[in-house]
């Protein structure tokens, strides 16, 4: 649930759908500016909500999913679903094009009705023509049970009861119960192709990346399964952008909790994406984990055309748009039970979340006194989530009595006591390390005599209770319960009144509407607890690169400084390895690193101590094909304590001064020349995290130097007397990768063992040359 640009559009026939929207009304938002060609557009399709077909999602009724996000901006291109036509004009106005979001979901555009038939309600049925005998009552878009109100031009979301599909119906029909007329109706085809979810790519790159096949579940949405990344960055992103490949012309996409932060560590996690503002997958045609800073591809796949073209509309793009704000209070703190809940029109949608054992329901609602706290004749919400499927419920109950449901007394599901009076719906389901997290809806009125209202200009008392589900799924005795008065507004203005995620400064998370229908099982990270076609001329605007903050100082490894007497031969050895965690790259330098750094005769970034007049030979092993930028570390060294002279503009070059490892062409360009096949010092993989080595020796005794076939490259370096004292070895094409050379004018101290860690190798005669040395 988010803000939402709520658009119209005129209707169009199926014909004109399926054609180019050249010239197709379209704006920018802050997003602005994309430098490459507009997209082909796909082939308009149905709207959906998600089917059985993809694995971990429920065939729910189109769901709001409350997550942690952000409300965007560009102004929707009008897609719906499959365009099933419009509405036949019988009677009473009624008007609207009708479209399929999915499997069991019906949007109709721009709906008109005038309110004064005496018992019109919506209508499915499995016959040749509409005909009460046999055919379903729905309840309307807000979960009501009563006769149809006016419509003026509506958008208007109707999900069809459980155990019915679109391929079980031949109509939809507005229908007047008390004369059987039909005001108005859409055929439903037999061989119905309705949008449904789809399945691409699966992530595979560096830095661990990897994940299942990633399911495109609308077109704002995707679900990405056991997702991995080892969270050494500085600045990884979730991307995506125009075209087959990543570059820094993509946008970043916000985490499954909403923010914009580098990504943290991902252990086969499965996490659910929104794309920001009105950008869909018809906009983009990668998505992938990108490096901001470094302009590193980690891992992408492509969204082929062909594979998303009838993928469901996202709430956003059918007005959907409830308060952008999500008002929470604790319930009990030994569980971790929280409500959560935004008012969105006439109804309500609320999330509960605690942790429970398995087989254990949480319940939330109305108190059956106006003015205190009261079990009996209370109207709650009982909520859970199946361990083994995944699949979350929520079952309107009316408690009768402190029992459990004997026939139709006791604490009963409403629709024990009177069939079809169950007045919530679910919207989403998850299971976040180890907490049950439900989303569901209801109207602010009573649907009917078994439902108490919800109450927006004053605050009401409210019941909950924790207890174990019995043989038959419904509520047994709760152990844990309200045993005090308590009170909520619902309609007060959003309060976050819960333990923030992450940390108690970043603000009130936002709420947006993700899929149609879907339940998904994804993570979420807090510190206490974690809940919850037309032709695309839309632009993205690259996103400044930012500079990596500096990290707070822990306790570094200590590294032991290469002397001014070794080695005896002056040869160091430059090659690749991870940074160490915590107590490595960053804790030593004070700033973060990418993952990987320069290891020197086997060391992590040691401080080389080295004389001036004597010559130094870096034998280099940083990787040799500049097309592979993620394997390509020209090693040079500078005055810059920064690194990346690539990538530097004219006035940051400015001051700049390189010693040893370019050289500069007669077109003025500068090149690097310390370039050479790719070793790596690479981790055990079946090993603990770096983090829990007490100690740099030990960490590196559980590292193996990895190299790719082809020769070194060779640096050669004299010192002079106009050297500065600290001078730093670096990546040419990478910022904070090396670390400090401290130049002397003599070394005095009488050799002794060397501490460096080498492989043999034995140069060929053709490197063993001296390089010219700007």
């Amino acid at each position: 649930m988010c803000n939402c640009c709520i658009t119209t559009c005129d209707s169009k026939s199926s014909a004109e759908a399926r054609a180019p929207a050249v010239g197709r009304e379209r704006t920018a938002t802050a997003h602005a500016a994309l430098c490459c060609q507009p997209t082909t557009p796909p082939t308009p399709t149905t709207p959906t909500t998600l089917s059985t077909e993809c694995p971990g999602m429920g065939s729910r009724s189109i769901a709001l999913l409350l997550a942690l996000g952000i409300a965007g901006g560009f102004a929707q291109a009008r897609y719906y679903g499959k365009d099933l036509g419009p509405l036949s004009q019988l009677h009473h106005g009624v008007r609207g094009r009708v479209y399929a979001v999915d499997s069991k979901t019906l949007f109709i555009q721009d709906f008109h009705y005038d309110g004064e038939g005496p018992a019109a309600y919506f209508y499915v049925g499995k016959s040749k023509s509409p005909d009460a005998a046999g055919a379903t009552r729905l309840r309307d878009e807000r979960g009501g049970a009563g006769a149809l109100r006016r419509y003026r031009g509506e958008p208007v979301t109707i999900s069809l009861s459980d155990g019915l599909t679109l391929k079980d119906i031949r109509w939809f029909s507005v229908w007047c119960d008390e004369y059987a007329v039909n005001f108005g109706d859409v055929s439903i085809p037999r061989d119905l192709d309705y949008p449904k979810p789809a399945k691409v790519g699966a992530l595979r790159g560096i830095h661990g990346v990897s994940s299942d096949q990633i399911i495109v579940v609308d077109a704002q949405t995707l679900l990405i399964t056991n997702f991995s990344y080892d969270g050494e960055a500085p600045d990884a992103k979730f991307w995506v952008g125009r075209g087959d490949q990543p570059s820094p012309q993509g946008i970043r996409i916000p985490d499954e909790n909403g923010k914009e932060d580098p990504l943290r560590k991902y252990d086969k996690k499965t996490i659910v994406l929104t794309l920001p503002g009105d950008l869909t997958v018809f906009d983009i045609g990668h998505f992938g984990v990108w490096c901001e800073a470094f302009t590193v591809d980690f891992g992408h796949i492509t969204l082929p055309r062909a594979q998303v073209s009838n993928v469901p509309p996202s709430l956003k793009m059918l007005g959907v748009s409830p308060q952008s704000k999500l008002n929470c209070e604790v319930l009990n703190e030994e569980f971790g039970f929280e409500v959560r809940w935004a008012i969105a029109g006439d109804s309500i949608v609320l999330q509960l979340v605690a942790k429970l054992d398995d087989g254990e329901y949480m319940s939330f609602g109305i108190s059956g006194h106006p003015s205190r706290v009261q079990m009996v004749g209370g109207d709650v919400a009982v909520a859970w989530v199946d361990k083994d499927s995944f699949m979350g419920y929520s079952k309107d109950y009316y408690l009768d009595a402190k029992s459990q449901c004997a026939g139709v007394r006791g604490t009963c599901p409403d629709e024990r006591i009177v069939s079809k009076t169950n007045s919530v719906r679910v919207l989403n389901a998850a299971l976040v390390n180890g907490y049950s997290i439900v989303t569901y809806q209801r109207s602010l009125r009573a649907a009917d005599e078994l439902d108490l209202p919800i109450f927006t200009n004053t605050s009401q008392p409210v019941i909950w209770a924790i207890g174990p589900l019995n043989s038959r799924l419904e509520a047994s005795y709760h152990h844990t319960y309200l045993k005090e008065d308590k009170f909520i507004e619902f309609g007060r203005p959003p309060m976050w009144n819960c333990p923030m995620p992450e940390s108690e400064d970043e603000g009130v998370p936002s709420v947006a509407p993700v899929a149609p229908g879907r339940q998904h099982t994804h993570e979420h990270t807090h510190k206490h607890r974690e809940p919850v076609r037309p032709e695309s001329t839309a632009v993205i605007k690259p996103n400044p690169v930012p500079t990596p903050k500096p990290v707070a100082k822990v306790v570094p490894w200590e590294i032991p400084p290469i002397q001014c007497y070794e080695p005896s031969d002056g040869v160091f050895y430059a090659q690749m390895g991870p940074t160490g965690g915590k107590h490595g790259y960053s804790a030593i330098t004070g700033h973060v690193g990418w993952g990987i750094s320069w290891y020197i005769n086997g060391l992590l970034i040691p401080e080389i101590n080295v004389v001036r007049g004597k010559q130094y030979t870096f034998v280099v092993e940083g990787g040799s094909n500049p097309e592979i930028p993620a394997k390509y570390h020209p090693f040079y060294i500078t005055n810059d304590p920064v690194g990346g002279y690539y990538h530097k503009s004219e006035e940051e070059r400015k001051g700049i001064q390189i010693y040893a490892g370019a050289r500069r062409l007669r077109s003025g360009e500068v090149t690097p020349t310390g370039v050479g096949r790719i070793c790596n010092w690479t981790p055990d993989s079946q090993g603990p995290e770096a983090d829990e080595y007490p100690s740099f020796g030990a960490y590196q005794r559980s590292l193996t130097l990895v190299c790719e076939t082809g020769d070194p490259g060779v640096v050669t370096w004299t010192p002079d007397r106009n050297t500065p004292d600290t001078v730093y070895y670096q990546c040419f094409t990478h910022r904070h990768l090396g670390w400090k050379i401290n130049v002397l004018d003599e070394c005095d101290v009488e050799e002794a063992e060397e501490s460096r860690v080498v492989e043999s190798l034995a140069l060929p005669d053709d490197l063993q040359s001296q390089e010219s040395i700007q």
